[in-house]
């Protein structure tokens, strides 16, 4: 097999002069491909599978099949692909539709908000001695914002966003550990080899992402979706990091809530010794 990942192959092209040898359930993966070629960069391998009515691995075998190494890079060329086909954003209106598609994001993510769960999330925060957040990259940013906001109010965690740091951390993890993992697609195989190791020494696994079938959220007890799917081409971007950073000011707020005397007279006491620092 040839990996075409970083060449100038077409997958529509390479889907189609494939697409004679393609079994039965192949076919249900190309058919579904082609019928919604807006939608499939989107989502995930397991939503992929479901939607296809396939297995994760007939799947994975599909992509390979067509030269990709997985489905993020035939994802990520069709992205690609797409972009090339419609460039529809110019000088005059990128401002408008970077504003209209973060409103759109906070909107449906305020949708997506499950207020048991987040009620559970905020309770196995305020109970938990050990709390750690492991993020990678822009995941990794809204875990350090976390961690800032939660010192405010006078509760400690520790965010790694190291991946070996990680795999250590995971391995020293117990039943009294509770992992927050932040990951958009849910899909990062570091974070989820790191959580999995977590899950088997007992930990409690929190997970914030945006996809709700994914590896993650198999893995997960509790689940708090945000609803800025990426395309593959714009990953980090600021609409996605703004979804991130309201779920954890969700998690932050019912917490300062929770614990309303303790979290004022803590943010008290920082102000008044920052203020010195302060000309």
């Amino acid at each position: 097999m040839v990996d075409h990942t970083h060449s100038s192959i077409i997958p529509s092209i390479q889907m189609e002069q494939n697409k004679h040898s393609f079994t039965k359930s192949e076919l249900k993966i190309f058919n579904y491909i082609m019928s919604n070629q807006e939608k499939v960069i989107y989502d995930s391998l397991t939503e992929l599978a479901e939607n296809c009515q396939v297995a994760e691995a007939t799947a994975l075998r599909f992509f390979r099949k067509i030269g990709f190494n997985g489905f993020q890079a035939f994802k990520l060329a069709f992205a690609h692909e797409q972009t090339q086909k419609s460039e529809q954003t110019n000088e005059s209106s990128f401002a408008d539709q970077i504003k209209t598609n973060m409103v759109k994001a906070l909107e449906q993510s305020y949708q997506l908000v499950d207020l048991d769960q987040l009620e559970q999330v905020i309770d196995l925060i305020d109970q938990a001695e050990d709390v750690v957040v492991f993020g990678i990259g822009s995941s990794g940013i809204a875990g350090l914002d976390l961690q800032n906001r939660l010192m405010r109010i006078g509760k400690n965690i520790t965010v790694i966003t190291d991946t070996h740091a990680q795999i250590m951390r995971a391995t020293s993890a117990t039943d009294k550990t509770v992992i927050i993992a932040i990951s958009l697609t849910g899909s990062t195989k570091e974070i989820i080899d790191n959580v999995s190791i977590a899950k088997t020494k007992g930990a409690r696994i929190i997970a914030l992402t945006n996809y709700a079938k994914s590896p993650l959220t198999k893995l997960a007890d509790l689940i708090l979706l945000s609803a800025a799917k990426e395309n593959p081409i714009d990953r980090g971007s600021l609409v996605s990091k703004v979804t991130q950073l309201y779920l954890v000011d969700l998690i932050c707020t019912g917490l300062s809530i929770k614990n309303s005397a303790y979290a004022n007279r803590i943010k008290r006491e920082i102000t008044e010794n920052t203020n010195n620092k302060l000309f």
